[in-house]
Formats: C-alpha cells, sequence, structure tokens
C-alpha cells in the first residue's frame, strides 16, 4: 500500500516538474491577470468619455470582445482601443485553439476507427469475420444473405490487411456499420479488442495478408480458434482450412463447424465430371436465399427422448411447407460447451439423464455431425435439428 502510494506521488511531482519547465504553463497562468489589467486599463482609459461608465460597462466590452469577437461599445481613446483590440485578439485565438484541438481529437478518434485501432465498445451477440484475402466483400455478401438476423452494425473485422483495402469495403452503402480492428486475429489482445467475450459467432477464413502458404494459413487458423475458445467457451466458430490433416486438431480445439475448401473444390469438380448435373443441385441447395435449398430448423425438446418417427408424424404436410425432411444435424450448436450445460440439467431432470449419461460417455462426438434419413427407432438426442430441403414456390 506504501510502495503504490509513493509511486503515486513520484508520478504526481514527474508531471508537476515538467509542467514547471515549460514556459506555456507560466503564460497560461498569466493570460487571466492579463485579461483582468486590460478590463482595469481600458476602463481607466475611457473615463469621462461617455462610453464605458462603470466597471461593469469595461467587463461587458471585454466580454463581447473576447467571445463574440467584435465590439458592442464603441471606445474612443488610443489606450482604450489598443486594450479592446488585444482583447479581441486573445479571444480569436483562444477559441481558435481550442476549437482547432477538438477538431484534431474527433479526427484523431476517426482515424484510428478507420485503421482498426481503437477497441470495440457497447456490442453484445456480435459476429466476428477473422482473415482477409481478395474477395472478402463477397463473403460478406454471403454472410449477410444467409443470416438475415444479422445487420452490418453487428459485424467485426479482424485482420492485418491494408487500410486501403477495408476502406473499399467500409465505404460501401451496404456494408455501412461494420466495424474494424488492426491486428493478428491469433492474439488474445487483439480479439479481446474486438469483444470476444461477448461475441456469439465467429467465421475464420484462410487468412493471406502475410503467410500465403497453406500450412502457414492452416496453423494461423488453428492457433485462432483456440485463442477464442480459450477467452470465450460460448462462442460458435466456424473455420476454414486447406489441409484435412488439421481437422482433427480444429476439433480438439472445440472448433463448431470445419470448412474444408480444397475438399469441397475437388468434390465439385469431380460431381460435375460425372455429366449428371451434380453442380446445379449443389448450387440451388447452398444458394443465398436464407428460405429456400437446405434448412437447419431446431427440434422442441418435448421431442428429446422421443423416436424419429414419432418427430416425423407431428410434422406438416408437404403440401403445406414445401419442404422435405432428410435427417437429422446431430450435436449442434456449441455443442462442447452445450454439452457441459446438459450435463448440469440432467441433475434436474430425471427424464434426460440416460439419455445425457450415454451422451458424455462417447468420447468421439462431433459438434454438427449430419445423419441422412435416419431409421424410425432412431432417439432424437439432445442438441439436435432437422434437416430440411425447402424448394422456391412455383408461379402458377
Amino acid at each position: 500500500m506504501v510502495k503504490k502510494k509513493s509511486k503515486k506521488f513520484a508520478h504526481f511531482r514527474k508531471i508537476v516538474w515538467s509542467a514547471l519547465k515549460n514556459p506555456l504553463t507560466y503564460l497560461v497562468a498569466a493570460f487571466p491577470f492579463l485579461m483582468v489589467l486590460m478590463i482595469e486599463v481600458a476602463y481607466q482609459a475611457e473615463l469621462g468619455q461617455g462610453t464605458l461608465n462603470s466597471i461593469g460597462d469595461s467587463f461587458w466590452n471585454f466580454l463581447i470582445a473576447f467571445v463574440a469577437g467584435y465590439y458592442d461599445i464603441c471606445v474612443v481613446t488610443p489606450l482604450g482601443r489598443f486594450c479592446s483590440f488585444v482583447i479581441l485578439i486573445s479571444g480569436i485565438l483562444v477559441f481558435s485553439t481550442i476549437t482547432g484541438k477538438i477538431a484534431s481529437v474527433f479526427t484523431e478518434i476517426q482515424m484510428k476507427k478507420d485503421k482498426g485501432l481503437r477497441s470495440i465498445k457497447n456490442m453484445n451477440k456480435h459476429f466476428l469475420l477473422c482473415g482477409w484475402r481478395p474477395g472478402l466483400e463477397r463473403i460478406l455478401d454471403f454472410v449477410l444473405n444467409s443470416n438475415p438476423d444479422i445487420e452490418p452494425a453487428q459485424i467485426v473485422l479482424v485482420n492485418e490487411a491494408q487500410p486501403e483495402n477495408i476502406e473499399q469495403i467500409t465505404s460501401q452503402v451496404r456494408f455501412r456499420g461494420i466495424s474494424y480492428i488492426f491486428g493478428d486475429f491469433t492474439d488474445a489482445e487483439v480479439l479481446s479488442k474486438a469483444l470476444v467475450k461477448k461475441a456469439e459467432r465467429a467465421l475464420v477464413i484462410s487468412d493471406q495478408t502475410k503467410d500465403c502458404t497453406k500450412l502457414g494459413m492452416d496453423s494461423k487458423t488453428v492457433l485462432s480458434v483456440l485463442t477464442m475458445k480459450n477467452l470465450n467457451p460460448k462462442i460458435y466458430v466456424a473455420a476454414e482450412i486447406y489441409d484435412k490433416k488439421f481437422e482433427n486438431h480444429l476439433h480438439l480445439a472445440h472448433c463448431d463447424e470445419v470448412i474444408l475448401t480444397a475438399d469441397y473444390e475437388y468434390s465439385l469438380l469431380a460431381t460435375a465430371s460425372s455429366g449428371k448435373g451434380y453442380s446445379n443441385v449443389i448450387k440451388e441447395l447452398i444458394a443465398e436465399d436464407p428460405d429456400t435449398g437446405i434448412l437447419i430448423e431446431e427440434i422442441p425438446r418435448s421431442f428429446v427422448g422421443k423416436t424419429y418417427k414419432e418427430y416425423v408424424d407431428s410434422l406438416k404436410p408437404i403440401s403445406v411447407t414445401n419442404s422435405v425432411l432428410i435427417g437429422l444435424l446431430l450435436n449442434t450448436g456449441n455443442f462442447y460447451q452445450r454439452r457441459k450445460d446438459a450435463v448440469r440439467e440432467a441433475q434436474k431432470d430425471p427424464n434426460v439423464k440416460k439419455i445425457v449419461d450415454n451422451l458424455v460417455k462417447v468420447k468421439t462426438l462431433k459438434s454438427n455431425e449430419p445423419f441422412f434419413t435416419p431409421p424410425k427407432n432412431f432417439v432424437i438426442q439432445p442438441n439436435t435439428s432437422a434437416i430440411f430441403v425447402k424448394g422456391k414456390p412455383v408461379e402458377m
């Protein structure tokens, strides 16, 4: 406690000493006395001239000249005019300095914001997009189209791209409101500036700002996911990698969704080579329209512990929904964290305790695992969603 006080005193003494050595300190201290002197001298010089009849008139003359920049009372003596002129110039200089300082502060704040050097404030349940590569605006387009619940103001970009690349994106009307943090998104301090602890979802794309080798990009992706999950275990993270050997590392880091870009590209090319139109089918299934193609809907908790057939029987007919149930998505959402929550819930709800016990025993479960056309007697587990395929309405 004594050391803290001594440090504070030493710091205060250092500030005082530096202020005393600065000539500007004495000028600022002498300024009020100079203004008082000008008021008194102007009053004494104008006595008997019918202009400044009292010290109050002299003060009013000072106030208008200093603040408003013009003369309300016309003084006639040379000395009175000189004092009024000094007051007028002093007011212009003081207020110009103040307005200039305020403008520079706001300009600096905006420049830091544009360069991604300011921390994000007052944001909750937002979306982080980490990494940069050419065509990032196209990725942002897909994110906004596929997630109607996300507004541009809820998106935070975290990368080390050149300022002009980011400015090119944020200057577009569609992306107005997007925030930006400059820095290495594997660094906990940089992620903290982006309020990762309050973020709901994150997408990590292969970063091409520095190390453009596939090994370097995938290593950075894995490290960033580890850092995010350490700072916020509840955040839902989807990460892109090129090499399949890193997939297991991401699962160990509790990454919720892994995108193998190279594998998808090769698979798409291979299916197209069959000449059966697979590529067109896939294109329609993953279209930008959030209301058509593949839809994932959460299964009500009341069906946990019941069979797949019971859930199918509860659905509305295809003629009404224009959608077809094709399977289940197991261990959905932030499954690794929700599994911990499920264990706590099982202690309160005996109906799901047996299911949860079996769930915890299995160590090889993967997050968001699809299970197409399950058997009718398959028992629906916690954290399970339904996979539908919905077509576009046909105009008659």
